[in-house]
């Protein structure tokens, strides 16, 4: 039987030699397009040794200072976040079709905030495979305060959180501060809830005005507040005495709040100066924490003024 005539099995298409240009080019384009450089086949650049120490910044850092940008994803949230003033920098998009995504884009630019139309495959791999219905809101990284930068005049009103996990909560808990009159907010650095865009909404743009820190040991961070000269409430149940009896808070004061659930922990219980309780006739056996907090700081501010 005869052999067919032929120039043999087709390369495939990482063997031929146009492959390595097309996949540079198309690198190129993507990251022109996205504002995000992009490494393709062909342009990775080749390892040479080990990797060098990266310098000036310790182990950790990148999430205890919040330099990790967050991606709010879908029309309502996106939407929602933009009124409520969400600090954003880019806002990518696939098209402008629907109304939520044109009030998107006409807030973005009112705002002056970047506009970035994309690819729908491009926007999957900035929101990682995450429902985005065509469009993300980039939320600028927050810079947490310092514990100590929280102690300014003579009489310092800080309210300090254990056990918030839910964003939410930690948003009306800083709108709330804003309103009487707090020096700033102090969340511990782990199993807490951060300033995400979820707190930027339920605060109402307040963040801006209050500043957070993160404590690294939220019991360590208060027995220094006690040595500043604070006297640390906690809002406990337990409190022998009520917020509205507290006359001491007219000097310098910690407010400490913990969880619905749980409340405060033990070892932050037992390293405040006094645990203090909010009086309740009616039927509910505790309080949403961001109320509780709005309830016990009203009464601080009346004993202060």
């Amino acid at each position: 039987m005869a052999k067919r005539k032929g120039k043999g099995p087709t390369p495939k298409a990482e063997d031929r030699h146009w492959h390595a240009k097309r996949q540079r080019a198309r690198a190129v384009k993507s990251a022109k397009r996205t504002g995000t450089p992009t490494v393709g086949p062909g342009s990775r650049p080749k390892a040479s040794g080990a990797e060098p120490a990266r310098q000036g910044r310790p182990a950790g850092a990148r999430r205890a200072t919040g330099e990790t940008p967050e991606l709010v994803t879908g029309r309502n949230p996106v939407v929602e976040a933009l009124r409520a003033g969400v600090p954003g920098t880019t806002l990518y998009v696939t098209s402008g079709t629907d109304e939520r995504i044109r009030e998107s884009i006409q807030i973005a630019a009112d705002r002056g905030i970047p506009l970035l139309e994309t690819g729908k495959n491009e926007l999957d791999r900035l929101t990682d495979g995450s429902v985005h219905q065509g469009i993300a809101l980039q939320v600028r990284p927050y810079r947490y305060a310092h514990p100590d930068d929280l102690l300014k005049g003579t009489a310092p009103l800080i309210v300090a959180v254990d056990g918030i996990t839910d964003p939410r909560n930690l948003g009306a808990i800083v709108r709330s501060a804003a309103a009487f009159g707090a020096t700033g907010v102090v969340v511990p650095e782990r199993r807490a809830a951060g300033v995400t865009a979820g707190a930027w909404k339920a605060s109402a743009g307040t963040l801006a005005a209050v500043p957070v820190a993160q404590a690294t040991n939220l019991s360590r961070q208060l027995k220094a507040y006690q040595k500043a000269g604070c006297f640390v409430a906690g809002l406990d149940a337990r409190g022998g005495v009520t917020v509205a009896d507290l006359e001491i808070a007219s000097g310098p004061f910690v407010l400490v709040v913990g969880s619905e659930g749980k409340g405060l922990g033990r070892l932050v219980a037992d390293t405040c100066d006094m645990l203090v309780t909010i009086p309740m006739p009616g039927a509910a056996e505790s309080l949403n924490a961001g109320v509780a907090a709005g309830i016990a700081l009203y009464e601080v501010a009346r004993l202060r003024s």
